[in-house]
């Protein structure tokens, strides 16, 4: 008795299924190949935020670090900054914050340790200047008596 065997997409033992499947998926992106990292990896040869940014050069590469590091450290300084403004301008801001939280989480997605490292550092660092109250005092509690306003509300996860 002869068994047919089938692999997962429907083929013939004619195309045998890869049973040793790696965590990084080669992916058909426009004529070319890109590597899509599903681990956490080392390298400067990467996809950050948009297709082939910052690619292979190092000089992007370092300025993609950079722009992480200051998204993180301005969705800091955005979650700690008095807003003496009506709620539709506080609300601006927020949504800002948020956006750019959005953004860097994005970037995280690249797996790329270099990446991973300076948005931690960046968000650190911008919580030291403008959170920690050791450059500026902590904000006082808010009084409907004296008009002030409050830092916005940290983003819940």
């Amino acid at each position: 008795m002869e068994m047919e065997s089938h692999n997962m997409t429907g083929g013939d033992d004619h195309m045998p299924m890869n049973t040793n499947m790696s965590m990084s998926t080669s992916m058909h992106d426009s004529g070319g190949m890109s590597l899509m990292h599903m681990t956490f990896y080392w390298g400067k040869n990467s996809a950050i935020l948009f297709t082939g940014w910052p690619g292979t050069s190092t000089g992007m590469y370092v300025l993609a670090l950079v722009l992480v590091f200051l998204l993180a450290v301005l969705v800091e300084w955005l979650g700690h900054c008095r807003v003496a403004a009506n709620g539709l301008v506080r609300t601006a801001v927020h949504t800002v914050r948020v956006a750019l939280a959005y953004v860097v989480m994005l970037a995280l997605m690249s797996f790329n340790v270099g990446v991973f490292i300076v948005a931690v550092v960046g968000h650190c660092a911008g919580f030291l200047i403008f959170g920690s109250s050791l450059f500026w005092p902590a904000p006082q509690p808010v009084s409907a008596d004296d008009g002030t306003k409050a830092p916005l509300p940290p983003m819940a996860c």
